[in-house]
């Protein structure tokens, strides 16, 4: 059910998948050992969450602002790869989960280049 206090950026396609993928990984953390809590388990998940936060941040922004935010869930997409790497190397997660976040990871980074040409383009034709 949706809120009474609804933002604009919760309807966004990008963020809501930005949103699922920061669930599966902690789902995923919880099954880390206790000495991860504080060091891959702690960076992966803040590299998720991280994804869905600089969408809403910058949503309300001007695009030349939005695009920056999107830049840097695009940077934290891709320190995703290396901590579901790590995981797995590491025996925490096994190669199936490791392809689900590869394919969850991919289908967000080319949503988030889409919306960063979309936004460019815009601005654009603004001029």
């Amino acid at each position: 059910m949706k809120s009474r206090y609804h933002f604009k950026f919760e309807d966004l396609i990008i963020y809501n998948k930005a949103i699922e993928f920061g669930e599966s990984v902690n789902i995923q953390i919880s099954a880390f050992p206790k000495e991860e809590m504080y060091r891959l388990a702690s960076q992966f998940i803040r590299a998720a969450d991280s994804i869905a936060l600089n969408i809403a941040e910058g949503s309300a922004s001007s695009d030349a602002q939005f695009n920056r935010y999107l830049q840097i869930a695009w940077d934290s997409v891709h320190e995703c790869i290396v901590c579901s790497t790590k995981a797995k190397l590491r025996g925490f997660i096994n190669e199936a989960q490791d392809e689900r976040n590869r394919a969850d990871i991919t289908e967000i980074s080319k949503m988030i280049t889409s919306f960063k040409k979309h936004l460019k383009s815009k601005s654009k034709g603004d001029i």
